[in-house]
């Protein structure tokens, strides 16, 4: 299983989403879903443009885990 920790990030970083869209330039439906974990894949670009913005790498936002 994929674990999402990007509300997880975003909040200690005291980001918000819109600030989010508005570092990174994607579409605010994006940000939200991906926020939510209302997503089941993600564009190569998208997530470069998140880790840019944050700061982080992939593995900070998306954790595998066993089931």
């Amino acid at each position: 299983m994929i674990e999402n920790k990007l509300a997880e990030i975003m909040a200690k970083k005291k980001i918000d989403s819109r600030d989010l869209v508005k570092m990174t330039g994607l579409d605010n439906h994006t940000v939200r879903k991906i926020y939510k974990g209302e997503i089941s894949r993600i564009e190569l670009n998208t997530l470069n443009k998140i880790c840019y913005a944050l700061e982080c790498n992939v593995g900070d936002i998306l954790n595998y885990k066993e089931d």
